[in-house]
Parts: structure tokens; sequence; C-alpha cells
């Protein structure tokens, strides 16, 4: 007569079509012949099990169809291996090359990333951060704005988060302190600002985004404007959503209300196209009549009429530095990553009419950018 080990060893649970319950640990432990234990040291590919006892918790695991439970390994591990993702709108072209480099960095780190849309609503940025951090997931990535009262929330949530040994990377405009990537937004408008004014800009429109969330790109801008004594008043500006729609009602309110502008500088390309549509219905000539430049260079920049002269912000490299940060060893000193930014240019800006052009040095055009699927 076989021992009850024996016994419990050749008898097969119900997996198949008629089962209303998914293959536990047990059942693998069972079919094997060996504990509980030794069948989770075996699938989590400890080192310190024998070949032959490695060879029956496999062959039975793979006879049963068996599939971890990534919830009761997350309980046992105290955290989870995925990495959450917040960010405004991941249909944003900015937003999305963010997310595509931080997806290459994850793969490679053999974490799964789960992405969250904001569209902008810091409520909802704050509800999905508490989510995270209730699925204990091994680190935050935010790509966001967390400013004003809510942006204090946020920022105890981040810390918390950090104090139960999660990690978290920030770019934007976050209140809370830590670790950050962010691209040198100050010194592309700088290099803006050298390259209108070198083609005989004086009178220049900005549009920008919403009160506060360009103001590094806008601060560049205007401070070396002044450097080169060309004045930028505030009724130059005029603030607007970060979108097609937002640039179009920014540019048509400067045509109307700021006389003589050769050149207008959008603090994003998304708006930058919507001025060229609007450039475009007044029939204004792009850039005879008025030059258009942008800020990101997203990917389809350089395939407008007229190709968009922009600020490149390497924003995929943005994304993979944050998994990299994020994914770093917790305790250790923050760490800023601060990537530089590149006047690419194109065909939407030239000479002002009427104005003589400065003398410059020949500035070194970027690489054409890598496009997605394409090997170098």
């Amino acid at each position: 007569m076989p021992s009850a080990r024996t016994a419990s060893a050749k008898r097969i649970p119900a997996v198949g079509p008629l089962s209303h319950r998914a293959t536990s640990l047990r059942d693998v432990a069972e079919l094997s012949g060996v504990s509980d234990a030794t069948a989770s040291r075996v699938l989590r590919n400890s080192r310190n099990v024998g070949v032959e006892l490695r060879q029956r918790v496999i062959a039975a695991a793979a006879k049963l169809n068996y599939q971890p439970n990534p919830h009761a390994r997350a309980l046992a591990s105290s955290r989870d291996t995925s990495v959450g993702v917040v960010v405004h709108d991941v249909s944003d072209p900015y937003f999305s090359e963010i997310v595509r480099g931080a997806l290459e960095a994850a793969e490679k780190s053999g974490r799964m990333l789960f992405i969250c849309n904001t569209y902008r609503d810091a409520e909802r940025e704050l509800a999905y951060i508490r989510h995270f951090r209730a699925q204990r997931v091994d680190a935050l990535l935010l790509a966001g704005s967390g400013e004003g009262e809510v942006g204090e929330r946020i920022a105890k949530e981040i810390l918390e988060f950090k104090r139960g040994g999660g990690r978290a990377a920030l770019m934007g405009h976050y209140q809370a302190t830590g670790d950050a990537v962010m691209s040198d937004n100050v010194d592309g408008g700088r290099q803006m600002a050298n390259h209108l004014v070198d083609l005989g800009h004086r009178r220049i429109g900005v549009i920008a985004g919403p009160a506060g969330l360009t103001a590094s790109r806008l601060a560049g801008f205007r401070d070396q404007l002044a450097k080169l004594g060309v004045d930028l008043n505030d009724e130059q500006i005029r603030e607007g959503d970060f979108t097609r729609d937002g640039g179009r009602a920014a540019t048509s309110d400067l045509l109307d209300s700021v006389v003589g502008l050769t050149a207008i500088f959008a603090l994003n390309d998304v708006m930058a196209i919507g001025a060229l549509t609007i450039l475009r219905e007044r029939k204004l000539r792009v850039p005879r009549d008025v030059s258009v430049a942008g800020f990101d260079d997203i990917p389809v920049a350089e395939d407008l009429q007229p190709p968009l002269t922009t600020i490149r912000v390497p924003m995929a490299e943005m994304g993979r530095l944050a998994v990299t940060v994020a994914l770093g060893p917790p305790g250790g000193s923050t760490q800023l990553g601060r990537l530089p930014t590149a006047l690419v240019v194109r065909e939407s800006t030239g000479a002002a009419k009427g104005t003589p052009v400065r003398s410059a040095p020949a500035r070194r055009r970027p690489a054409t950018r890598q496009r997605p699927g394409k090997s170098a």
C-alpha cells in the first residue's frame, strides 16, 4: 500500500477546462512530491535546489500550466516589480516620446510599465499616485506639474511612497524634492533668441503655455533677448493651452493686437502647428512674412510645410534616464539629470523683412532624429 506522501504526489488536480480555480503553487508541489517552499524556490529560480528536484517541479508546472500570481508575489517580496507612469496625455507627442524611452528602458530591466493619463487634472494625478502607492509598485515616473494646493498633497504622497521603500523620478514642476530628470530649457530659450536675432527679428511674439509651465523656456529666451538689446514686452506674450487650438487662438490674438510682428516663437511644437495654421488662413507666408519657431522637436516637426525650426529636447532619452534613476538603489543621494537641448534650423524661419541680418558663426545642425523602428 503506497504511503500518504506517495499518494499525495500522484494526485493530479483538476485544472482542465472544467476547473473553476486557477492552479496554485500547492498543486505544483503536490504533483512533484515536494514541499511548497521547495516548489517556490524552483519557480523563483533559486540555486539552492538539486537538479532532480528542479526538473520534477518544472515538469509539474508545465503540465499544470501554472502561472505565478503577481499579487501574491508582490506581497511576498513586499514590492511589485512594475513601474507606474503618470503623464498628462500620452497622445501628446512630447509625452509619447518620453513614454517610448521609458518603455525601452523598462523592458531591458525586466519591468512592466503601467501608464495613466491625467489630462492635466491635478486631482486625477493625485488619485493615480495614491493608487500606485497602494499597489506597491517598484517605482514611479511622474511627468506633469504638481503645483498649487493639490501639488502640496502630491508632494506628501511622493514622500510617503519613498519612505515605504519606493523610488520616484520627477519630470516637470513638482513641489516634491528628490530625483529629477529634465532638459536644459533655459539654454534652449537662449539658443532660439540668438537664432531669431541673427535673422534680424526685433518684433517677436511668444506663445507660452499655461501660467508657469513654460517659465524656464520663456526666461532663457527673454533674458538672452535683453542681452542682445531686444525688448520683449508682456503685450507680446500670450498664454494658451498646449494644443493646436491653443496655438491658433494665441496667434490670432497676437496678430490682432501687436503691430509689426516678424516672428512668432511657440514654446512647444504643437502650439507652433496651430500658429502655422492661422498664418496660412490669413494668407501670410512663412517665413517670408512671419517666421515661426517651436520647442521640443516632436517627430512630425520636420514633415510640416514648411519644416519647423525648433529646439530639440531629448524626450525619449529623458524617459530612459528616468527609469534608470527610479530603479536605482533606495537610500542613495538625490540625482538630477539635466539633458542638453539643441537648435534645429529648418525652413520656417528666415530673415526679417527690411532688417539687416547680424553676422553669426555657423551653428552645427544636430543629427537627424532616429525614428522608432528604423536602424541606424
